[in-house]
């Protein structure tokens, strides 16, 4: 059967409570304090779509660098950094994913991500022993004092789907494609402009919705009242309720939609409710995972007895867990470029990329790949034909040697406030590997006082710089701080 056989999430860790963007704006925009409970995800300023599927591809995969086995990669999100580069070809880069991999990007509907899932059931449904991920992450920017800038949120998703091993069987699916529009963004547009509650809900939820699940239903013989599971994700209130009622599936099989945890995700989120989902589905479970934009699309699966054995490296509930309060305002503003302010003269500087050295160092700059010597052993980054080791200066000896999923430590560290930083002040240092090597590099998601000599750390894929003047975003990894061997290490000290 085809079917899921790996899937994982990311959800950011900085939480802008809405209380506090209400409150801002409560002089010009009163109505905003109906919106002001709980929170929504929000991306660090580094953080983009394409870090934000590197971060769920990851967690899907697992802690092993060896991906030959993912034959495609797609990518589905409404805010890629790039209009005319393939943006999952990134992606593929930096998770070291093989050359002959095949890479493509689904956008330009908020249903992009149930899309993504569909094309890639098809493909394995053609070949089945390819393995295709599937990756869809959104980073939605609205106008400061609007209802989306508290609805939305940032996250992503990813599953890899395949023919064998299934964790979920395809079961069946069905779309319905309908120029109704509920929300456009022109192509030289920073914002979308949203029509009328009123009308989406009952002109386009309550009419194109119900008809695509039940041709779903139809075409996976199943019936109604046996879905464990409904996704169907919407910003407004009792949407998903009533559709479900309509439909006759009970009550208790939607799912929360994460607003008052997440946000709205844009076309990623009815995959990361999907993932949400799969954490705790049991073997036998009709799960219903349903998308609204430009018409429904939805897909029907069946859980297999192998759930029990499979874990994301988080998943969505552990991301959920890794929170960090934020209630400035006026962070959430500049981190989004959503107002102006003064850089100061040690940002002016030209962050022009060479493409030509990106390319031939891809490996190393996207996929944080080094060196070791097949004579000495010694692990080195970067990679060069002469080995660093001073007593045996092999010459042509290096293989290639991933560094971003083995665990690191800081060694040397400074938190500097006198070079430019979007988030001040800048974090940096010198990391050193398990098993060897070591990168100088940034460490971000910290406050000061976060970091010191011998605090564990991840790698994370994040935006470098990004070059405002010619539009160009430049990748590399970061340090983060990892924070579930710092929480092992004082759980095992207390214990002692």
């Amino acid at each position: 059967m085809v079917g899921i056989v790996a899937f994982g999430g990311y959800v950011p860790r900085l939480r802008l409570q809405r209380a506090a963007a209400a409150k801002a704006n409560a002089w010009l925009a009163p109505g905003l304090m109906a919106k002001a409970k709980g929170e929504r995800a929000m991306a660090n300023w580094d953080e983009d779509a394409i870090t934000m599927a590197v971060e769920a591809a990851r967690d899907a995969l697992g802690p092993g660098d060896d991906r030959a086995h993912i034959n495609a990669c797609i990518l589905a999100t409404t805010t890629a950094p790039f209009a005319d580069r393939l943006n999952a070809g990134i992606v593929a880069a930096a998770l070291t994913l093989e050359p002959n991999a095949g890479a493509s990007d689904i956008t330009g509907t908020q249903r992009a991500g149930v899309t993504a899932l569909s094309t890639a059931l098809g493909v394995v449904k053609g070949e089945p022993k390819a393995n295709v991920l599937v990756c869809a992450a959104d980073k939605r920017r609205a106008r400061a004092a609007s209802t989306a800038e508290l609805d939305n949120g940032d996250a992503a998703a990813a599953f890899v789907i395949g023919g064998k091993d299934t964790l979920a069987d395809w079961i069946g699916g069905a779309v319905t494609t309908a120029d109704f529009v509920d929300h456009f963004r022109g192509a030289e547009e920073e914002f979308d402009y949203a029509w009328e509650e009123r009308w989406i809900r009952d002109e386009g939820f309550a009419k194109l919705v119900p008809p695509t699940i039940e041709r779903a239903l139809k075409s996976a013989k199943a019936k109604p009242e046996d879905v464990a599971a409904f996704i169907l994700p919407a910003t407004f209130r009792g949407v998903a309720d009533s559709v479900a009622k309509k439909l006759k599936i009970k009550p208790e099989a939607v799912r929360d939609n994460l607003a008052a945890k997440v946000g709205e995700a844009g076309c990623a989120h009815a995959l990361v409710m999907l993932a949400h989902a799969l954490e705790t589905a049991k073997a036998g479970d009709l799960i219903v995972v349903a998308q609204f934009g430009q018409g429904c699309e939805a897909n029907v699966f069946r859980v297999t007895d192998k759930i029990d054995a499979f874990r994301p490296v988080r998943g969505i509930s552990g991301w959920l867990e890794d929170r960090k309060e934020e209630s400035n305002y006026l962070k959430f503003l500049v981190f989004n470029g959503l107002v102006e302010w003064d850089k100061g003269m040690r940002a002016e500087k030209d962050n022009k990329t060479a493409l030509t050295t990106l390319y031939r160092n891809n490996d190393m700059i996207l996929g944080l790949v080094g060196g070791r010597c097949t004579e000495t052993g010694v692990v080195q980054f970067p990679r060069t034909r002469i080995s660093v080791n001073p007593n045996n200066p092999t010459v042509d000896t290096q293989e290639p040697y991933k560094f971003a999923e083995r665990e690191a430590e800081v060694l040397t560290w400074s938190a500097d406030y006198l070079t430019f930083a979007m988030s001040p002040p800048n974090h940096y240092g010198m990391i050193v590997f398990d098993g060897g090597g070591r990168i100088f590099m940034d460490i971000t998601d910290v406050e000061p006082g976060d970091v010191d000599s011998g605090t564990p750390v991840r790698m994370s894929f994040r935006v470098k710089e990004t070059d405002e003047k010619r539009g160009f975003t430049r990748y590399f990894w970061k340090a983060v701080p990892d924070r579930r061997r710092i929480a092992a290490a004082g759980a095992k000290q207390a214990a002692e």
